[in-house]
């Protein structure tokens, strides 16, 4: 996430964020002390109150009781019991439960002796011993105190003896493994008994939190306290559930990094004893150990001989196992001391996919040497460190394209005092965070932020300090969310971290080594190499040998966690920033006040907690008019070629972490798919995507110019440049007091508002993107790309990349430059056309001679765009229009245009892309006919086809005396039908297919308004109609999709396909569930959906026919840019946009249409039936109980496949207008 977010305030006040983030966060109840308030949330108040009783009786139930049992009573756990119950809510118990709560010894002598004896007596038995260990280790406060915050093994604090300590005995004499003391304190806190979770979110999240806890530990390299979680948490009936093997080996990766051999041999005594099978990697980190600490070889021995009996060879530890430093040397270290002639494995051969659309592809006859870039190995091999020194960084900070207004010596003197202000505010904020890390790290009751203290020791507490003031510094004068800044300074660390774990491990090292040896292939001055940029970079890995793994396996912390440790970051800086009160005014008396204050705002029924800047603060920043910009180095284009996806966890950029699927927070199936999925099976998605990114781009620099000229010079809303808030409307002058405003006033002061507020968004969002634009202005850059989770592409910076708007299109140039050619003239100027949407209808040859015919105007544009005709203004396009009236010139002034040197992208668009794949899957005649599939003089436009069907239909009403079919003569046109006719395709209901129409029927000002209901329910009924008859087996196809998936979603299964290119999608739509955080500042209550909980049956059935078609559209894009790699082709896609050269346009057309044909011709719904009739309908042979009534009706259903018509696909290939 970048440090700059739009601040759109288009729901209200407060800049609530909406759609843009996948859970929503809202206030339950609010302490504010106003009567509107306390009229509103009276029963939230009356149920807090009463849960303040419940809590009191619990109390003073378990103070009358005169001795616990400790057989019942859980060890308080790491984690605090609200935030436990936060993560685990559970039952509510009919009786209450018995709690201690004595803060003294005297009230909790008689149990801890009778603990002290019971550990003694039944010491010798691996359950008890179990007991005893978790016992003690609940006893122990978890968090020690540390005398500097490094990531450096920590020493625990000294505890004092008391009579009830009780000692752990162990086998060595080390010092480490001297017998340790325990105060009984701490004992007498114990919390009530953890209850079983109720379903598996609760067990997911819980496996989350104990996984990440414990891989903090390992990054500390604190072993004592991660070994007495992990004990502890195995004392827990609740968390021994969700413990695996993953946990046990965590703890003695640290043991092992120590070279403590008689600990981690007791670890994994007690991992057998739990009843956990070793699995390879236990092997691998105790044959590390043995290495390390050079043990001798009858310890050697033994491990190895239980690993064959575990049915594993040892060649599968350097296969298979992930290793970081130097773990892979200790493993062999230990392997040769026994077996001095053992040599590694050799690397696996190269697996070549199979897929029958790619046979070509991948055929080493027909394998042509990859594309140089027009740099050398020297100069990549600087722009990598450049890459790799902002990555670095975290932050870059560029300047802004707003024009500078003069420094006055009132913004001198602002940018003086906030300098100042800044420093003082650093000192108070590391101040604030060293004293609160003392504060957890005191043995005392555990507080509900002790679980957040090893999060805070990850990182320098300079870099929190830095985050902090980053968040400060973004924060818009409305404030933002507290739930959203929470969230984000969560996931700021969490980002960090993965950072500092990639330069721990060695990880960076080795990619600096291998991307060396990888410009190989890319640089204009090396040999030609027959790999694909995934397959070198696989080779030289391999070669590599040692050192750490690439794919390093990285945990991903929970919502709750992020959420907790952000708030309290968050109350950090609320507390420590202050300002004095009379910096603007010295009148006022010099006293200091917070520069961000908690407020609420209502959003529906829910109040929501914001954080805003005192108005001294926002006047300070306004008057210093500063003219930085910082971003996330991983919202900014590379400065180098990507890194190439060689798995679903590696590949992009260089140290920021970033998923090869975006999926929502909390939803890790897709990537369990993708891990689980054989790597060979993604090779044809991986190699498309590196293809995509390795794309070079640059700047179109003249029309930039412009674009910043008219963008300083209050911008236009005509041409898609937002004017500055200065130009917002005025809100009208109150009249007098404020209760004899009317309520229309009231309306058009929140519109004013509303429209402010939606200014500065799209002002800001112009901001960004041209500010990035000026900063590589002179730079040759990369988009490294992602997918989502239907597999389309996306670049991965947000901000300024060839899928923004037309603003943003227009200044991109491919780096590369190529002759236009025989016809590459021609094409500039049939492009030129289609973006200025005259000629639509028109046949090609038209639209080229309708540009020679206004040869004069495209001249007149490119040579005076802002004081000639101004012919390109008035296009659908403008400004890409005008770069390629600039380009057109440019080649027909050149003295042989056919050799004019072109970096302009020429696009071919596809002609309703979701309708032409349903016509090819149901071979429908008519249907292909009206998409374009079938060969035709002029492009067929179905929007206009549907609205002349939709007319035939209303005249026929309109004669059998039907009133609104009357009144709707002479309204219905293409563009009243367009929007649905495009989005049908894509699932849209009847419901919103008719708000579409009522909006295009209330842009007609004649149509009477009194008839919008009803003409609008009347013609989305129509359209519906005329596709239903023109589409036929689009229709069936689309119906079929969606009762399959209503029955699978209604059988408690997500549904699932595979594309024809071998990519595993699920659909990430589950029903919410709430998770209440008591915070400081307030309590907030989390909306989180995730693959634990029940499918949204709705949603999973709505969106069906869409995704399975979006899957389509990105697996013939993935295709095509795959055999235009093999034709030597530059090429990009904005989904269903193709791009290239005007030189190879025609070569682009014939591989994209041959590529649908192959795709087609696959047996794709037949194929689709046979993978959910094997996953969700098959059951064992052996099994004797009776088929389930939901799976005959499901397996009726996915059998009966729709019956499919009589068009030849391979009339697509003389289609001039499929994609045109």
């Amino acid at each position: 996430m970048s440090l700059l977010r739009l601040r759109a305030v288009l729901r209200g006040p407060g800049g609530l964020r909406g759609p843009g983030i996948p859970w929503r966060i809202f206030r339950s109840y609010s302490s504010a002390s106003t009567k509107e308030k306390a009229n509103r949330n009276g029963p939230c108040e009356r149920t807090e109150l009463l849960e303040v009783l419940k809590a009191r009786a619990k109390q003073l139930q378990g103070s009358n009781v005169p001795e616990v049992t400790v057989s019942k009573v859980e060890l308080a756990a790491l984690d605090n019991d609200k935030y436990q119950e936060a993560v685990v809510p559970g039952p509510k118990e009919k009786q209450p439960i018995p709690r201690a709560q004595g803060h003294g010894l005297a009230r909790s002598s008689s149990w801890a002796k009778r603990l002290q004896k019971e550990m003694y007596s039944q010491q010798p038995k691996m359950k008890q011993e179990l007991g005893s260990a978790a016992s003690q280790l609940g006893l122990e406060n978890q968090a020690k105190a540390e005398a500097t915050p490094k990531t450096k093994a920590m020493k625990s604090s000294k505890i004092p003896k008391t009579k009830a300590a009780t000692a752990w005995n162990q086998s060595s004499g080390s010092p480490q493994n001297k017998p340790r003391v325990v105060e009984v304190k701490g004992a007498a806190e114990m919390k009530r008994p953890q209850r079983m979770p109720k379903d598996k979110s609760n067990q997911q999240v819980l496996q989350q939190t104990i996984q990440a806890n414990l891989e903090c530990f390992l990054s500390l390299q604190q072993a004592e306290e991660a070994e007495r979680y992990l004990l502890l948490c195995h004392s827990s009936p609740v968390k021994r559930n969700v413990l695996d093997v993953g946990a046990f080996n965590t703890v003695m990766r640290i043991w092992a990094r120590k070279g403590s051999l008689n600990r981690l041999d007791r670890l994994f005594s007690i991992l057998e004893a739990a009843g956990l099978q070793p699995n390879l990697d236990s092997y691998a980190v105790a044959l590390e150990c043995t290495g390390r600490s050079q043990s001798p070889p009858k310890a050697i021995l033994r491990y190895l001989q239980q690993l064959n009996s575990s049915g594993f060879h040892v060649d599968e530890l350097f296969q298979k196992c992930l290793f970081e430093e130097d773990e892979k040397e200790m493993v062999l270290r230990a392997i040769r001391t026994v077996q001095p002639n053992y040599q590694l494995p050799p690397p696996p051969s190269p697996k070549i996919c199979k897929s029958s659309l790619l046979q070509d592809f991948y055929s080493r006859e027909t394998m042509g040497s990859y594309p140089k870039l027009d740099f050398s190995v020297k100069e990549l091999q600087e722009r990598f460190q450049q890459q790799l020194r902002m990555e670095l960084k975290n932050t870059v900070t560029i300047e802004s394209v707003e024009a500078a207004k003069p420094l006055t010596p009132q913004a001198i003197k602002a940018r003086e005092l906030l300098g100042t202000l800044r420093s003082q505010w650093r000192d108070a904020i590391l101040q604030a965070l060293q004293s609160s890390k003392r504060s957890m790290a005191r043995p005392k009751r555990m507080s509900k932020y002790n679980v957040l203290y090893p999060y805070l020791c990850l990182l320098p507490d300079e870099e929190y300090v830095d985050i902090m003031l980053q968040i400060l510094n973004d924060l818009s004068p409305q404030g933002e969310s507290l739930a959203v800044l929470a969230r984000e300074l969560g996931s700021k660390v969490y980002d960090r971290y993965i950072i500092q774990r990639k330069l721990r491990s060695g990880q960076l090292e080795k990619v600096q080594q291998i991307y060396e040896s990888y410009i190989q292939l890319l640089a204009k001055d090396s040999q030609p190499k027959q790999y694909l940029p995934r397959e070198y970079w696989e080779k030289l890995v391999a070669e590599a040998g040692f050192g750490p793994s690439l794919n390093l396996k990285t945990c991903s912390w929970p919502c709750v966690l992020l959420m907790r440790l952000g708030m309290h970051m968050l109350e950090l800086l609320v507390k420590a920033v202050k300002v004095p009160r009379n910096i603007l005014n010295r009148r006022l008396e010099s006293k200091p006040i917070p520069v961000l204050y908690h407020v609420y705002s209502f959003y529906s029924n829910w109040q929501v907690g914001l954080i805003r800047p005192h108005p001294i603060f926002s006047q300070l920043v306004s008057n210093a008019a500063e003219t930085t910009l910082t971003f996330n180095s991983s919202a900014m284009p590379m400065l180098c070629p990507p890194v190439p996806w060689t798995s679903p966890t590696f590949g992009a950029f260089v140290l920021n972490d970033t998923k090869l699927m975006r999926f929502m927070d909390d939803t890790t199936h897709h990537q369990l798919l993708l891990e689980q999925c054989p790597l060979v099976n993604l090779h044809p998605v991986l190699d498309a995507l590196n293809q995509l990114g390795n794309c070079a781009w640059k700047i179109n620099q003249p029309v930039l110019d412009i674009i910043i000229s008219i963008f300083n010079d209050k911008g236009d809303e005509k041409l898609d440049i937002p004017p500055p808030l200065s130009e917002a409307p005025k809100p009208p002058t109150p009249p007098g007091n404020s209760s004899m405003w009317s309520k229309s006033f009231k309306h058009e002061v929140f519109l004013c508002k509303k429209k402010a507020a939606e200014m500065h968004s799209l002002r800001m969002d112009a901001l960004y993107k041209l500010s990035i634009a000026n900063y590589v202005r002179d730079k040759v850059f990369w988009f490294p790309h992602n997918m989502d989770f239907r597999g389309r592409t996306y670049p991965c910076p947000p901000y300024f990349n060839h899928l923004g708007n037309d603003v943003t299109r227009a200044i991109l140039l491919f780096a590369e430059g190529r002759p236009l050619g025989p016809k590459g003239l021609d094409w500039l100027k049939i492009h030129l056309i289609n973006l200025t949407g005259l000629k639509k209808k028109n046949a090609l040859q038209e639209r080229l001679e309708y540009a020679n015919e206004i040869m004069e105007d495209i001249l007149d544009s490119a040579d005076h765009p802002l004081t000639g005709r101004k012919w390109w203004m008035d296009t659908d396009e403008p400004w890409q229009a005008l770069a390629c009236c600039m380009e057109i010139a440019k080649a027909s002034r050149s003295p042989d245009p056919a050799a004019y040197i072109s970096h302009f992208p020429v696009h071919q668009d596809g002609s309703c892309n979701g309708l032409q794949h349903y016509a090819a899957l149901g071979r429908d005649l008519s249907g292909a006919a009206s998409v374009n599939l079938v060969p035709c003089g002029l492009p067929q436009d179905v929007y206009s086809a549907v609205a002349q069907q939709v007319e035939e239909f209303r005249k026929k009403d309109a004669e059998r005396g039907l009133k609104i079919a009357q009144v709707l003569q002479g309204f219905i046109s293409r563009k009243v039908v367009k929007q649905t006719v495009m989005t049908v395709v894509y699932g849209v209901t009847r419901y919103g297919g008719r708000l579409q129409i009522e909006k295009r029927l209330k842009e007609i000002d004649e149509f009477p308004e009194e008839y919008l209901w009803e003409a609008s329910h009347y013609l989305v009924k129509q359209v519906f109609n005329s596709i239903k008859e023109m589409f036929s087996a689009t229709r069936d196809i689309q119906n079929w999709l969606t009762e399959s998936a209503k029955l699978i979603a209604q059988s408690g299964r997500t549904v699932e396909w595979v594309t024809p290119l071998g990519l595993p999608i699920i659909q990430p739509y589950y029903r919410s569930r709430s998770t209440v955080l008591n915070c400081g500042m307030q309590r907030l209550s989390v909306k989180t959906s995730n693959g634990s909980q029940k499918p949204d049956t709705v949603k999973q059935k709505n969106a069906f026919p869409p995704n399975f078609i979006h899957s389509l559209d990105s697996t013939h894009m993935m295709l095509t840019a795959l055999h235009c790699l093999r034709k030597g082709l530059t090429f990009v896609s904005v989904h269903d946009c193709y791009w290239t050269h005007a030189l190879t346009v025609d070569v682009m057309n014939q591989v994209c249409r041959q590529q649908f044909v192959a795709l087609h011709s696959e047996k794709i719904l037949q194929d689709l039936s046979e993978f959910m009739l094997e996953k969700y309908c098959s059951s064992s042979s052996s099994s004797t109980e009776p088929i389930a009534h939901w799976q005959k009706r499901l397996k009726e259903q996915l059998s009966n496949v729709p019956s499919t018509g009589e068009f030849n696909l391979k009339q697509v290939m003389d289609s001039t207008y499929f994609f045109s």
